[in-house]
């Protein structure tokens, strides 16, 4: 069982700016796609950016040009940098790994981010 470490999030006004990392416990980190998932009241979680081995991303529409994902291979963790954020950015975001082999899944405890005035 993969264990994912978060950091980060807090409040914030919109127009500010947030960090969030994830540290994994894992042998080898290349073979997972790390990401990060959001989750409001009432709804699913939903994909906000996720990046593989070859730091090939993928992010929702809703926060491309605000958000940047990386990955540090040597730490094992990943990082998202989340700029400009809006009040509709608020909500707990949970850090995901995939093993590429099985298609096993992980998540992290989840860390608040509230975007408000």
């Amino acid at each position: 069982q993969v264990q994912l470490v978060e950091s980060g999030g807090g409040l914030v006004q919109p127009g500010g700016s947030l960090r969030l990392s994830c540290a994994a416990s894992v042998r080898i980190f290349s073979v997972f796609v790390m990401g990060w998932y959001r989750q409001t009241p009432g709804n699913q979680r939903e994909l906000v950016a996720e990046i593989d081995a070859g730091d090939i991303t993928n992010y929702a529409d809703s926060v491309k040009g605000r958000f940047t994902i990386s990955r540090d291979s040597e730490l094992k963790t990943i990082t998202l940098q989340m700029n400009n954020l809006k009040p509709e950015d608020t909500g707990v975001y949970y850090c995901h790994s995939r093993f590429v082999g099985s298609g096993s899944v992980s998540w992290g405890q989840g860390t608040q981010v509230t975007v408000s005035k």
